[in-house]
């Protein structure tokens, strides 16, 4: 649970930008389990953003480097970086707040390092060695992927690994590596570096998450995700979109009995809130209120990661609310097993229990575009198979109202806003 700056700031955030991000979760988002605080892509470029109109990512741009090749924070955006400390100084400030700091990394070696033939650090060869040229990201120009099976590409993995430890790092998020979809025959080439990345990270014995992007991952490769990361992005990039959010229950049930401790499919940002200001064109969230809602029931009740892409300072009452809610974030928890129970074209149920204490929840969404009555016979979730049925004192607490939900027998029935959702703990 998390703060991730891209849907705001795209490729521009910085220093004081983060700072105020996490002094505002510190205060107003900690105590419901929010703790992670993620620098997102390029915060190693010089002059992100100037050519916005133009491109995401500035073609072949400058970036700032070690002599070993190894990326580090642009010190006019990140003052504390500046005399080779990296994002130590920043990491220190928001472990003080008694949060967590996590930075978005691309696979691979820098080109400009191949290029100048720099040294790896911990080997006697050179960045040009281990460089593969025709291993390349499609949207993003800063990177060649690294050889499989070749003196020194362990060390670089190494080499930087052991530098985010040294920083403070506890968050890793890699991209262009979950699904390498420039090449369609070998959408998981870069199979081999994740598992470098992971031995790496065992390597410097610091506890750091190991997040994938972007999506959608491959289902075939589930096991090779679970083995190898704690997080894989199942979905390309997540906006405020309705048909996206729909989109997301099919991939939910593609991915549900994979979510496990230590082991997460992941849904992608939440974009709440204000979003977009990096892109040159601010807006609020398109989502309404129910579509949140909705957004926020299945991100929980499926065990997804959750991280938010909105600028946290501006948060108005409603947003924050929505974000604090602890009987709603703890299924989010390992204990908790969420599974679907049925899926149509008009609606969904969800079931989920408490491993541990026995804690059971139904949840039902609402796809169509007018409100429906939804109707869940109890007696018929694998959940409650093995209940005594004694229905007579069975009672519902739905969770974002707070409102007692009246069962009828063994039925739990209920009106659903239209793309809304009703999160309901059973009492049994």
């Amino acid at each position: 649970m998390g703060w991730n700056s891209y849907d705001y700031y795209d490729t521009t955030v910085n220093e004081q930008q983060v700072k105020a991000n996490a002094d505002y979760m510190a205060k107003h988002l900690k105590d419901a389990g929010w703790e992670y605080i993620v620098v997102d892509i390029q915060w190693y470029a010089k002059n992100a953003g100037s050519m916005r109109e133009m491109y995401q990512y500035i073609p072949f741009g400058e970036v700032c480097m070690d002599e070993y090749g190894r990326l580090q924070p642009d010190p006019v955006r990140f003052p504390s970086a500046a005399d080779a400390k990296g994002f130590g100084p920043l990491a220190a400030y928001i472990h003080g707040l008694g949060l967590k700091f996590g930075i978005h990394i691309m696979r691979g070696i820098p080109r400009a390092a191949a290029h100048q033939h720099l040294p790896v650090f911990g080997s006697d060869t050179t960045a040009d060695r281990i460089a593969n040229p025709s291993s390349i990201c499609g949207w993003n120009p800063d990177m060649y992927g690294v050889r499989n099976h070749t003196p020194g590409a362990q060390e670089y993995y190494d080499s930087i690994i052991s530098m985010y430890a040294a920083w403070g790092v506890d968050y890793i998020k890699c991209d262009d590596i979950c699904n390498t979809n420039l090449y369609p025959q070998n959408q998981y080439s870069a199979a081999h570096e994740v598992e470098m990345l992971q031995r790496a990270i065992q390597k410097s014995g610091r506890s750091i998450v190991l997040s994938l992007s972007p999506g959608p991952a491959l289902i075939e490769q589930a096991w090779h995700y679970k083995t190898y990361a704690n997080m894989w992005r199942i979905t390309d990039d997540f906006w405020d979109q309705w048909d996206l959010l729909r989109n997301m229950f099919d991939r939910c049930e593609l991915w549900q009995t994979h979510v496990g401790k230590g082991s997460y499919p992941d849904c992608d940002m939440l974009p709440l809130g204000k979003l977009g200001k990096g892109f040159g064109k601010e807006w609020d969230t398109r989502f309404s209120k129910e579509e949140q809602i909705t957004m926020m029931t299945l991100w929980c009740i499926f065990g997804s990661p959750l991280m938010i892409g909105t600028e946290l300072t501006l948060l108005d009452e409603w947003t924050l609310w929505l974000l604090t809610r602890k009987e709603v974030l703890k299924l989010t928890h390992s204990s908790y097993v969420g599974s679907q129970v049925e899926k149509d074209g008009s609606h969904a149920v969800w079931s989920c229990q408490n491993v541990q204490n026995g804690e059971a929840y139904i949840a039902f969404f609402n796809f169509e575009d007018i409100q429906k009555e939804i109707v869940c016979r109890l007696a018929d979730v694998e959940l409650f198979a093995d209940t005594d049925r004694e229905w007579r004192t069975w009672r519902a607490k739905e969770l974002w109202t707070e409102q007692e939900i009246q069962l009828d027998g063994d039925l739990l029935q209920d009106a659903v806003a239209a793309h809304g959702a009703r999160l309901y703990r059973i009492f049994i």
